[in-house]
């Protein structure tokens, strides 16, 4: 962690290990990271200083110091050496130690001391731990909430582990230091703030006193002046361990602030104003608990005036530990920038702000349910794992700008996110319009197309984001025009251009061939040159009918094209058109689309037959994978901010037959699904050849939600009037 003249870029692995009754959650695992070693040169290629990383107790010496591996950590610290990347070593993140002990007992600190000491043997080189990770976060989590072991839920036992966490703390420092006397702690913890009405000024008061208990009792500061002392006695302290504590302090070298959206609080007594599960109490009065920024007009306090907060109390280097927003890749960018732009300020008013880290670098799993459970919710960081290796996203992008200049380019990192749109307020009272931070906004995104169905469900993503779009139906602009594809280009000024323009009605194009193939190829192409010529990126789409059907299992993006239909080949000539022409553009293959506001799609006819009370033939020989067209606006914007490239199937996860799809819509749609007669293709009298196998699947886990919660989607949320695809 070298001192440096400017912000440092620092980054993190998501390394908790919690555990859930008798069951470990380990992150690690779960992301994959701990079969990659290569992941660390990914991490130094984006330009990182230093590294929070993992040694952790409960993986390295579950049970006990004459067993412990270190095999794993000696790799990877070894890697990090020779890489250039200095690290900030990790005891216990989250955890409550090995099985044979845990936060409420006192073998946790002097069974940590004793790892400690021997890890600061192994790697003198390390100079900078952090032993127990946001001590006064997994106290509250595990003692406080019964979310993780021991599952306790009193004042008292939150006290109890917050006590044992910071002797533990000072007690595995004073054991690193004797093998490093000049190693630092870099002592990381949530920075909370709490608001309310005046009626629950009280409880505000008590929770922000509370926040900073961790720092003040390593800090030596709890002593008989500290507005919580009494209550720290009321709850089973003794005055002699505080004493010793006082007596013994153990501060920070740098304070570690880890900031989210959902830190700052708001407690409100207005019951009625809230949905009943925000609602809670403590034993005086009832009150909901929600996030400040779903409520409060004036907004957050944001990283600046955090971090000038933090250095205000304790005047100690200060690091921002964690950077993470688990929401779309352009809010990602826009929090990261706007930590970045907080420190920056922060410092430039004499806080001594070191770095910023960008956390969670591989991502994270099931954090959504404060990993109590095993869901699979996935939010990816700077890369995003579930491929078959790590894909660079977004995030890393931005950072590597941040690390090398101190700066972003990125066209979507100028605008506000949500919690700067008047959109985040949710609860409470009416009010005014709400405050607004305002920045000059990015350039927009063009999408061509945009009155048929496709074009529109990414016109609405686009505007349910807050980017900032330009829809081009058919009627403003002919892509087969190359003239009028410039002009557009140049007075609309896209960083994207996504073409949701095209002859989709594979029948039709075996007598319509040149109008098929002018619209699927000429256009394309010539989009795919304009957008080269102007510096900017292109989102194009195909289809499934680009392959034979003859794969007994779905096709990934590497199978060879054969198409055997009309629209098929002019699919295909398309796809290699543009990425011909401009081999960054985006080529998204689908499987068949149906949507709420479409009325042209398989699932819309089958539905509009079945209820006027006639039978709907459908095949059962041919197979597809349905597309959600919301899903698919979502997925497809997500990959572009991403800039991904070349070919990517997304389509929703499943693959069946034509009559399966109708009767699984109609019984979604609470219709007789026996309105659905099953039968080969061959006696539909269809005019195109279709594949037999028209499913599709991603070797780069692009898949959308799986085809019943598609259905699911699609039932809740159909309306009308639906509008026809064009």
């Amino acid at each position: 962690m070298r001192d440096g003249a400017g912000i440092a870029l620092w980054g993190g692995v998501e390394c908790t290990i919690n555990r859930v009754g008798d069951r470990y959650f380990d992150q690690l695992e779960r992301t994959g990271h701990h079969e990659r070693i290569a992941d660390l040169d990914l991490l130094a290629g984006l330009g990182m200083r230093a590294v929070r990383y993992p040694v952790l107790w409960e993986r390295t010496a579950p049970s006990g110091l004459r067993s412990a591996d270190f095999s794993w950590a000696d790799q990877r610290l070894h890697r990090l050496r020779e890489l250039g990347v200095d690290v900030i070593v990790g005891l216990v993140h989250h955890g409550s130690g090995p099985p044979w002990t845990s936060l409420m007992e006192d073998s946790f600190a002097s069974g940590l001391a004793e790892f400690a000491g021997a890890v600061a043997e192994r790697y003198p080189w390390v100079r900078d731990f952090t032993p127990v990770n946001e001590p006064l976060t997994t106290a509250r989590f595990s003692a406080l909430y019964g979310h993780w072991y021991p599952h306790r839920r009193d004042s008292a036992s939150f006290l109890r582990a917050l006590l044992v966490e910071t002797r533990a703390t000072a007690a595995a420092m004073h054991a690193i230091r004797r093998a490093r006397p000049d190693a630092r702690l870099v002592q990381t913890e949530d920075f909370g703030a709490t608001a309310s009405t005046p009626r629950l000024a009280y409880q505000a008061a008590f929770e922000n006193h509370r926040r900073w208990l961790s720092l003040d009792l390593l800090c030596g500061r709890v002593g008989a002046a500290h507005p919580l002392h009494r209550h720290l006695l009321d709850c089973g302290a003794t005055e002699e361990e505080l004493a010793q504590l006082a007596a013994e302090p153990c501060p920070p070298d740098v304070i570690g602030v880890n900031y989210y959206l959902t830190s700052e609080r708001f407690l409100d007594h207005r019951l009625e104003l809230y949905p009943s599960w925000t609602h809670g109490g403590n034993g005086r009065d009832a009150y909901a608990d929600v996030e400040a920024v779903r409520v409060r007009e004036e907004g957050i306090l944001g990283h600046r005036d955090a971090l000038r907060e933090v250095w205000q109390r304790y005047m100690t280097p200060i690091a921002i530990t964690e950077v993470h927003l688990g929401c779309t890749p352009e809010e990602q960018i826009r929090w990261l920038v706007e930590a970045w732009e907080g420190a920056q300020a922060a410092r430039a008013e004499g806080a001594d702000v070191r770095a910023v880290t960008l956390w969670s670098a591989f991502g994270a799993y099931d954090w959504d349910s404060l990993v109590t459970q095993a869901r699979g919710h996935y939010e990816p960081g700077a890369f995003d794992v579930r491929g078959p290796a790590p894909r660079p996203t977004a995030l890393a992008v931005v950072a590597k700008e941040l690390a090398s200049t101190g700066r972003s380019e990125h066209p979507l990192a100028g605008a506000p996110g949500w919690w700067g749109r008047d959109e985040r307020l949710l609860y409470g009272a009416p009010r005014s319009a709400a405050r607004g931070i305002y920045r000059p906004r990015e350039r927009p995104i063009l999408i061509t197309g945009a009155g048929g169905a496709r074009g529109a469900a990414l016109t609405r993503a686009c505007e349910e984001r807050g980017l900032h779009v330009r829809a081009m139906a058919r009627s403003d602009l002919d892509i087969a025009d190359a003239s009028a594809v410039d002009r557009a280009l140049v007075e609309v000024g896209p960083w994207l251009v996504i073409n949701a323009a095209g002859y989709t009605r594979v029948h039709e194009a075996e007598d319509e061939i040149e109008a098929c193939r002018r619209a699927n190829v000429v256009g394309p192409t010539l989009l795919a040159e304009a957008c080269r010529r102007r510096g900017a990126r292109l989102v194009m789409f195909s289809s499934a009918f680009v392959f034979d059907g003859s794969k007994p299992e779905p096709y990934i993006e590497d199978d060879p094209v054969a198409p055997i239909n009309a629209c098929g080949e002019a699919q295909a000539l398309g796809e290699r058109g543009a990425l011909d022409a401009l081999p960054g553009a985006l080529v998204v293959r689908t499987g068949s689309l149906f949507g709420p506001l479409e009325a042209r799609s398989f699932a819309a006819l089958a539905l509009s037959i079945v209820q006027r009370g006639e039978p709907f033939r459908a095949a059962d020989d041919l197979f597809v994978s349905p597309t959600y067209l919301p899903h698919l606006a979502h997925a497809c914007l997500d990959l572009a901010i991403d800039q991904a490239e070349g070919v990517w199937h997304v389509a929703n996860d499943g693959v069946l037959s034509f009559a399966s799809w109708a009767r699984m819509m109609c019984d979604a749609l609470g219709l007789p699904s026996r309105a659905v007669h099953a039968c080969p293709a061959r006696t539909l009298g269809l005019r195109a050849n279709l594949p037999r196998q028209g499913g599709l699947h991603s070797r780069r886990r692009a898949a959308l939600p799986s085809v019943p919660e598609a259905i699911e989607h699609y039932a809740r949320h159909r309306a009308e009037p639906m509008l026809a695809a064009g």
